[in-house]
């Protein structure tokens, strides 16, 4: 099945025009749709940072750094002056400049079904002061909101062509970045195309990128050792040990920012009328009745940290003091006679459809099956998953969150009552008001306060049963040079080259 597969690429790549380079980029999933404003998948972000440029970027050190923003200034604590770079323009020839930023944020506020408007929803007005001068005015002061400009949030459109492609315009994507849109197969790849006039042009190398959607790691393994792909985004970390035993190439693992989580449905739609949907008590049992140490030992090698917070041990919101329980079947027996439910408790968990996540799956089957659960597996593919999700049609669903630079990014829009990437509908005033100040708040400490006062009303709710924080495991050609491991996982093309 794999030498087939593999088979496959080689025809999918050969079949390209000839370019002087092209750099192929395995993705562990297919990505949703090709519009930043109602975007939601990891590898869709990774496909964005070849084709959207943003108002900032990180670095490798979390430091935010300009991208079409050449710099800020916050003249006072509501408000932000964005100075942007002269001579940008979109893939069409329409000009980067103030007026394209009025119009993208408008669009991330207004457009039904944006995922951004939460990000940044605290904005109040914003003003254009001159061509390349943006005010940004906010309802209330922010420690998160500039963070949120390093992502789809701070993806610029041009608005022309944006208004003339109205709901389509995910079938030709128009940004500002280094490659400009040539097609998209569903399932199967998408390819880039160099822009010449980009700004930063003498840091690309590659006159095309094709990104190539595997979902086994196996076949990403195959792929790359053949010398059908340059760089996978994810390697399992099964498949370390076979690509640090080849010569011909190199793995790079780093800290992330996200985490993996079973989301649970607690009011979305009638899949939420269950004992485990209504009763926090029956989702205590789960979550005790699982072993985190022996999942991230037996699925990934010990490669992944287990956890309980909505951000990884790198943050600076990280809890020290909130460590993972460990396994307590006789706790979850006696959480589910207090919760007073007829056993075997039957529940069903959405589980996308790649081997990594499969397995761990069948590992949280086998665990919960011990404290009175009948756990069933509904496999699905990744984007079909999403839309399942978001529709309600789900009990549990294991997922993870790439995770952003400041801790709003990983809790805001999921866990604040009535936004967009509250899937599982959760309410909670206390947790409202927290995240509510966390978001408003400047100060680190204060900050840092207000989310380790968050996190004991999560355990007791469980929107999200938290369970490890992943590593970024990037494997890729030995003769790939310029590589730069920056936590949120992102693949920058730029500096990226082939050398003999």
């Amino acid at each position: 099945m794999r030498r087939l597969l593999l088979a496959g690429v080689c025809v999918l790549v050969t079949c390209l025009p000839a370019f002087s380079q092209t750099l192929r980029v395995s993705l562990r999933q297919d990505l949703d749709v090709l519009d930043p404003t109602i975007a939601t998948t990891y590898v869709g972000r990774i496909v964005f940072a070849g084709l959207c440029d943003k108002l900032f970027d990180i670095d490798e050190k979390l430091h935010i750094v300009p991208q079409l923003a050449t710099g800020y200034e916050w003249a006072d604590d509501r408000t932000l002056l964005l100075k942007l770079r002269p001579g940008v323009t979109f893939h069409n020839g329409e000009k980067f400049d103030a007026a394209a930023v009025k119009f993208s944020f408008e669009r991330h506020l207004t457009m039904q079904g944006s995922f951004r408007k939460s990000e940044i929803s605290s904005i109040d007005q914003i003003e254009i002061v001159d061509p390349l001068t943006v005010r940004v005015v906010l309802k209330s002061p922010s420690g998160a909101f500039l963070a949120q400009l390093t992502d789809r949030s701070g993806m610029m459109y041009p608005p022309k062509a944006t208004e003339a492609a109205g709901k389509d315009f995910a079938r030709n994507p128009i940004c500002s970045g280094p490659f400009k849109f040539v097609e998209r197969v569903p399932q199967d790849h998408v390819t880039l195309e160099r822009f010449a006039e980009y700004w930063d042009a003498k840091n690309i190398h590659f006159d095309r990128v094709v990104y190539q959607v595997f979902l086994d790691s196996s076949v990403r393994l195959a792929n790359l050792k053949a010398g059908s792909s340059d760089l996978t985004e994810y390697i399992a970390p099964t498949d370390a040990p076979a690509v640090k035993s080849d010569p011909k190439l190199r793995l790079v693992v780093s800290d992330a920012l996200g985490y993996a989580s079973i989301n649970n449905n607690l009011d979305n739609g009638p899949r939420s009328n269950t004992p485990y949907g209504k009763n926090p008590l029956v989702r205590q049992a789960f979550d005790a009745a699982i072993d985190r140490a022996a999942m991230v030992n037996v699925v990934f090698n010990d490669m992944y940290a287990p956890g309980v917070q909505p951000v990884s041990p790198s943050s600076p919101f990280y809890d020290q003091a909130l460590k993972p329980p460990a396994r307590d079947v006789a706790k979850a027996k006696a959480l589910l006679k207090q919760a007073g439910v007829p056993l075997p408790v039957k529940v069903e968990l959405l589980t996308p459809n790649q081997p990594d996540q499969l397995q761990l799956a069948e590992v949280i089957q086998s665990m919960v099956a011990e404290a009175g659960f009948e756990l069933r597996i509904q496999a699905m593919e990744f984007a079909s998953a999403l839309q399942a999700q978001a529709r309600g049609e789900y009990e549990l669903f294991l997922i993870g969150w790439s995770g952003r630079v400041d801790v709003d990014g990983n809790t805001y829009q999921f866990l604040r009552t009535g936004q967009g990437n509250n899937f599982s509908r959760y309410s909670n005033p206390v947790a409202d008001k927290l995240l509510d100040a966390g978001r408003s708040e400047t100060d680190l400490e204060k900050r840092q306060a207000l989310y380790n006062q968050l996190w004991p009303e999560l355990r007791r709710d469980l929107p999200l049963t938290y369970i490890y924080n992943p590593r970024n495991i990037v494997a890729m050609s030995a003769k790939l040079a310029g590589f730069r491991a920056v936590p949120d996982g992102m693949i920058r093309i730029q500096g990226l080259e082939l050398v003999k």
